[in-house]
């Protein structure tokens, strides 16, 4: 009887072929399993309707087994096992195992059923497999059985190594820390030391203006000394005038400089 495909199957066809199979097999397996549909006039009428839809979907499909194929082509996939003397395999490797390594490796979904071992793999080494993607698309697919204890061993020392460049980046973000804080502390000295320099200087620019100060009050002191040369008495309060005034102005500038330092050390 005349069946119309619903998906792939193997020695049959694709999607939406119509197909020659025993009403038997039909019946009892296709039909159960929801694999394809009687080829009746209105199946076939909604067949019509759906054909741009199935083109599509298999447009997609054979793009993604080009790009399977693509990614298995020239790669040796690696599969751990027992191995005894003369590189003989405590059992064998098969294509469930092969399958599991490839999907865990490159996140695919092939079927056991898809590859072909061509021959019992029971010894270490490289061997060829057939993988089918999909429908006539096929590639072949080296694998390298080795003897897993040498893998455990890898891994081991993988894991030492990732540990060791962990500890290393640690080390050196810490002592990056360290210069960070020691930057900072530096810093921090600097312009602890430029304030310190900030008021020393203006000290000094109070301590200039104080002297000439001084030196404005000794001039208008010695015109007053020259014109109280004729008179003694006068002339000694002028000098003692001088010598007060001077007094007087050094000292309220001294006391104001250090004033003016305790207050800001008070700030802080």
């Amino acid at each position: 009887m005349k069946v119309i495909l619903l998906q792939e199957i193997k020695g049959q066809g694709g999607e939406g072929d119509v197909v020659e199979v025993k009403r038997g097999y039909a019946v009892n397996f296709l039909f159960p399993q929801k694999l394809a549909i009687e080829a009746s006039k209105g199946n076939l009428k909604q067949l019509e309707l759906r054909k741009h839809n199935i083109a599509k979907r298999e447009a997609e499909r054979l793009d993604g087994a080009d790009k399977i194929q693509a990614a298995l082509a020239d790669r040796i996939l690696v599969i751990p096992a027992r191995v005894g003397e003369e590189g003989h395999l405590f059992g064998s490797v098969t294509a469930q195992q092969i399958a599991d390594k490839l999907n865990e490796e490159l996140k695919l979904n092939i079927e056991r059923k898809k590859i072909d071992l061509h021959a019992p793999i029971k010894t270490a080494g490289e061997h060829s497999v057939t993988v089918t993607i999909y429908r006539d698309i096929k590639t072949t697919l080296v694998i390298n059985v080795v003897d897993e204890s040498e893998v455990a061993a890898k891994a081991a020392e993988e894991s030492v190594q990732a540990e060791e460049s962990v500890q290393a980046e640690e080390s050196v973000q810490a002592e990056a820390s360290v210069q960070a804080e020691e930057s900072a502390s530096s810093a921090e000295a600097i312009e602890e030391t430029e304030e310190v320099n900030d008021q020393v200087k203006q000290i000094i620019e109070d301590t200039a203006e104080t002297m000439a100060n001084v030196a404005n009050k000794l001039v208008q002191a010695v015109e007053n000394l020259e014109d109280s040369e004729d008179d003694p008495e006068a002339l000694a309060d002028a000098t003692a005038q001088v010598f007060r005034g001077a007094e007087e102005i050094v000292v309220a500038a001294a006391v104001e400089a250090i004033e003016k330092v305790i207050d800001e050390d008070n700030q802080e």
